[in-house]
């Protein structure tokens, strides 16, 4: 019997006998593997047939998408339905080299088929199938979702466990991998410590990114349009420590951070460069604004008498830096902040920035350079999807900016950035606007700039305060107000993590060296203060195991370079209570 489809011609008994359904698990039965879902869950209650169902909750900006990528024949007509229930929900496919197709229904109340059908393009052999709800609509559900037309070369069983895993050549921030050919496998998976870190298309790779003088654990899976095997057996391997001690800016072990309020006052009052205690490694001077939102133009103008009564001359303020400097000190002039909004929207604001930055520096003698873009500095432009090779003029023109003034001054160059949650852990979630648009695009902007200058990069002490709810690694929210908060937000910075839920795109760990942890010196200065005992145990869980909630962690970081606040003023006026719990935890 023919089957015919609205808008296409009917096809033959003969062509239909060669068809089967291309898609994995389209009845939930097995999990959601293959699929791959932003919020999605099984339930086994209401299922379609069966005894399971897609569950998927849109939140935010998250529309909630599953998708799962499938084998094809080129020139080929398929036909994509599946059983939904719930509002707005979608079925599509993508990727087929002709038009892209999708339909929906509007509410639906009990379980409603969704069918259309395509046709590949000439040299198309893999399709996207997928579903998704609709923004703030509530949970949808999906079942029975199949993929019928010609076979596409699939597999009804995933390949055997791989075998022989073994680690080659280990530096201090790498391990090769190599193992023994599966049968039937078209790809394999790298886990490092759990955590799928990579994919390869041959049996070795070499996993990147990691910390010096630290013990990880691998194991690898092969894949095929079946499906995952189970995990190998693990190897282990511990990275030695770095040649050059983690670079050239000389500072301590463990380092304490602070903004000085250099340029303007507030309830805080003003301090004195000479007036800052011995235990502040790094003085940032808050902050150097723009002439204008695009300009680039940076200017430095420290706090007026009418202003800040106490405040000290040019000669004086110039003398202390040095001073600062001679006790081994670092100083620096840090840019943004709450109400400097900086776009380097085109290469002239580039040039101007660097040029202006460059006299700032030179005029106090400063070591170096802190970016604290915040509010709107940095978003990207729709399309802009990979961190790895970003394309929005104002990350391209900032990191060029940036690598100039690196390459300026040299190795001994101070190159920090205090960016917010939003832009660097809620990444894991979301990046930009998205695949499908809609999301903020300031989601994880400041990853590609990372990722860009991570190895000209001294420190990056994220703002773990003044935030929303983040999703840590464990796929739980985490909110500010006790350790578990900033252990989970630095051992996200520290093990890596998949951008927007990618497993194939993931933001490797930076170097336990080049990460502080941003925390508010006092309830004054911010949201999410922690009382001492919170920051003691935030040390203890990172850098020893101990004292750990019920976050769990991805390693251990004895060598994690220390605290940053805003701000020293603000210590100043709690009494120096963030100074102190530096001092006796690090000596």
């Amino acid at each position: 019997m023919a089957l015919a489809v609205p808008g296409s011609a009917a096809l033959s008994s003969a062509a239909r006998a060669a068809d089967a359904d291309a898609a994995v698990n389209g009845g939930f039965e097995s999990g959601l593997s293959p699929w791959t879902c932003t919020a999605g869950t099984t339930v086994t209650s209401p299922v379609h047939s069966g005894s399971s169902a897609l569950q998927a909750t849109p939140q935010g900006s998250d529309n909630a998408q599953c998708a799962q990528m499938v084998s094809v024949k080129p020139n080929s007509q398929y036909t994509l339905a599946g059983w939904v229930r719930g509002s707005y929900v979608y079925l599509g496919a993508s990727g087929t080299g002709t038009t892209d197709v999708s339909t929906w229904t509007q509410s639906a109340p009990d379980w409603q088929k969704l069918a259309t059908t395509f046709t590949t393009g000439a040299n198309t052999t893999k399709v996207t199938i997928y579903t998704h709800g609709w923004y703030g609509t509530g949970a949808y559900y999906a079942d029975d979702v199949s993929l019928v037309g010609p076979g596409g070369g699939t597999t009804t069983q995933p390949p055997t466990v791989p075998t022989g895993l073994k680690t080659g050549t280990v530096t201090a921030t790498s391990v090769a991998l190599s193992w023994t050919p599966v049968t039937g496998a078209t790809g394999y998976a790298v886990y490092r410590d759990g955590v799928k870190v990579q994919s390869a298309s041959g049996t070795s790779a070499t996993v990147s990114g990691l910390n010096p003088s630290t013990a990880y654990a691998f194991q690898v899976t092969a894949t095929n349009d079946a499906g995952e095997s189970a995990r190998s057996a693990t190897v282990t391997a511990t990275t030695p420590a770095r040649s050059d001690g983690g670079g050239s800016t000389q500072l301590p072990a463990h380092a304490l951070v602070g903004y000085l309020h250099a340029s303007f006052a507030n309830g805080s009052g003003y301090t004195r460069m000479a007036d800052v205690p011995d235990s502040w490694d790094v003085i940032d001077l808050a902050f150097g604004e723009p002439t204008s939102v695009t300009s680039g133009d940076i200017r430095f103008n420290r706090c007026p008498v009418s202003e800040c009564p106490n405040v000290e001359s040019d000669a004086d303020f110039k003398a202390a830096i040095k001073a600062k400097q001679a006790a081994g000190k670092k100083v620096l002039i840090s840019i943004g902040g709450q109400n400097g909004q900086v776009q380097l929207t085109t290469t002239a604001a580039r040039d101007a920035f660097v040029s202006s930055v460059s006299k700032i520096i030179d005029q106090y003698g400063l070591d170096g350079l802190d970016i604290d873009f915040e509010g709107h500095s940095l978003s990207l432009n729709t399309g802009d999807t990979d961190f790895k090779n970003p394309t929005t003029p104002v990350i391209v023109n900032l990191i060029s900016a940036l690598k100039t003034l690196k390459a300026k001054y040299g190795a001994k160059f101070v190159l920090t950035m205090a960016p917010e949650t939003f832009f660097v852990q809620n990444g894991y979630q979301f990046y930009g606007s998205g695949k499908w648009g809609g999301q903020d695009p300031r989601c994880g902007a400041y990853l590609p700039v990372i990722h860009a200058l991570r190895d000209d990069l001294t420190l990056l002490h994220v703002q773990d305060y003044n935030s929303g709810p983040i999703m840590g690694l464990d796929n739980q929210y985490h909110s500010m107000g006790g350790a578990d908060f900033h252990i989970a937000m630095t051992d996200m910075l520290l093990t890596g993590f998949p951008v927007a839920g990618d497993a194939g795109n993931v933001f490797p760990p930076l170097r336990p060296d080049q990460v502080a942890i941003g925390m508010p010196a006092s309830v004054n200065a911010g949201n999410g203060y922690v009382a001492p005992a919170e920051v003691t145990k935030t040390l203890d869980c990172l850098t020893k195991k101990t004292n750990c909630g019920s976050y769990p962690t991805h390693g251990t970081w004895p060598a994690l370079r220390g605290l940053m606040t805003w701000s020293v003023n603000w210590d100043r006026f709690a009494g120096w209570e963030f100074q102190r719990t530096f001092d006796s935890y690090f000596g």
